[in-house]
């Protein structure tokens, strides 16, 4: 087998004249190697196969096979030819699949950097487009797991986005995350674009939930949900996703807060993407030129009256954590897991047990502020239970000498009796008066004579 550097040589060698002995002299190759080469029989960087190839007779059934399904999974095929005689492996079979190019583009499934992708014109406060995005390994001090939800929000015209933290994806918090970023992108536009996610519409026949209807109704905007399988539909939301994940929370401290986090954030949108040049119709703009351009709506004065409710964990000292303040709770509750509820209207949060009973209520600091909140009869309580709970009494050392007591000893003389009757009632007598000494031995003479007699 030659290499293709070797067929290139050979082949200048034979235009400059050589011939083929020559050229074989020169190389170090037989004749007739040189002469197919040239001749174009064999191919460089393949050796030629001295014995029948064995997947021959199965190229017919697996060529078929993928043209009817491309999709076909190479063990599936595996498990069809193995009753026919099939010899090879595993490897061997997707080998001569990916060499022979025996599997088809299926035209039905290609991605859509694949297929051609129409222009679809944003009219100037038009759309905002929505869309979660999962954030993996978030600070274990914010005890939400393996991930952490970004609510992305971007105005399909200009581009500007903002995102929302939470620790979930459910409705309350979707509600929440399209009040806060609406308001931070100024206003609202004509609709919301949204996938098919579950707490707004019906995934399989992308009708408008009941429940977010009635969101959409109060914020005066249309719901538009993406077809299935058309996910370049939210393009603009999806570039804004790629952005926050790799410029921002890939270098995201592993000691913020929340609240930081989510400061950090909007700085990071104000100084970063709203400063990118746009192509208009005037010239370059930045972002947030083109943004302040578009004619969006005013918000509500009150967001949608949705509760956010999330489980905590009181500490020893009857207090839990809610988004950057801290609140008491019954003494009877320090470290017990709680329900805080808060409602998105009102100033007021609610802390309940996991059955539903409210056990504390109260005004709702700033979030992020750092204060701490605590009812007076919480403490006055706490107080009491702890110096109830308090022990009095001189701690123990760990190195102090402290013998069996009477109680022990009586105990340990009452299991001796089952052994020795006589030596018991004497370890009793000293059990009963630890002060007595024994100055008669008889008993113990005694004891002996009965003990060699049995």
């Amino acid at each position: 087998m030659l290499t293709r550097e070797e067929d290139v040589e050979i082949s200048a060698l034979r235009a400059r004249g050589w011939t083929i002995s020559q050229i074989a002299r020169h190389t170090g190759r037989d004749r007739k190697t040189i002469r197919a080469y040239l001749a174009g029989e064999r191919t460089p960087g393949v050796r030629k196969r001295h014995l029948p190839d064995p997947f021959e007779p199965f190229l017919d059934y697996v060529t078929a096979r993928l043209e009817e399904d491309p999709h076909l999974w190479a063990q599936t095929l595996m498990d069809e030819l193995e009753p026919l005689g099939f010899a090879l492996s595993y490897q061997s079979l997707t080998r001569n699949i990916r060499t022979r190019a025996l599997r088809p583009v299926c035209q039905a499934c290609r991605t859509a950097t694949e297929r051609p992708n129409a222009v679809i014109p944003h009219l100037p406060g038009s759309e905002t487009q929505w869309d979660w995005v999962d954030l993996p390994n978030p600070p274990s001090s914010w005890g939400w797991g393996a991930n952490a939800h970004l609510l992305v929000g971007s105005l399909a015209h200009s581009g500007r986005w903002r995102g929302y933290l939470a620790p979930s994806t459910d409705q309350p918090h979707l509600i929440e995350g399209l009040d806060r970023v609406a308001r931070a992108l100024g206003g609202l536009t004509g609709s919301w674009r949204f996938d098919r996610m579950s707490t707004v519409c019906h995934p399989a026949s992308g009708q408008v939930t009941a429940s977010f209807a009635a969101v959409a109704k109060y914020y005066t905007v249309v719901p538009a949900i993406c077809p299935p399988r058309r996910g370049n539909r939210k393009g603009v939301v999806e570039k804004a996703n790629h952005t926050a994940a790799q410029r921002w929370w890939r270098t995201l401290a592993d000691e913020v807060t929340v609240e930081q986090a989510q400061v950090s954030l909007g700085k990071f949108c104000s100084l970063r993407t709203d400063t990118r040049l746009r192509a208009t119709a005037e010239g370059r703009a930045s972002v947030a030129t083109v943004a302040a351009r578009e004619p969006l709506r005013p918000m509500p004065t009150e967001p949608y009256p949705a509760m956010v409710a999330e489980p905590r964990v009181a500490s020893r000292q009857a207090m839990i954590s809610w988004r950057g303040n801290r609140y008491s709770v019954p003494p009877e509750f320090a470290s017990a897991t709680v329900i805080v509820a808060q409602p998105l209207r009102g100033k007021i949060i609610d802390i309940a047990t996991t059955d539903g009973i409210v056990i504390a209520r109260h005004e709702r600091a700033t979030d992020g502020l750092g204060a701490t909140v605590r009812d007076h009869g919480h403490v006055v309580a706490l107080d009491t239970a702890a110096m109830a709970a308090a022990n009095s009494g001189r701690p123990h050392r760990r190195k102090e000498r402290i013998p069996p007591g009477t109680a022990a000893r009586a105990a340990a003389a009452a299991l001796r009796a089952a052994v020795d009757p006589a030596t018991a009632q004497a370890s009793l007598s000293a059990a009963d008066d630890p002060a007595a000494t024994v100055i008669d031995l008889g008993a113990y003479e005694r004891a002996a004579t009965t003990r060699s007699r049995k």
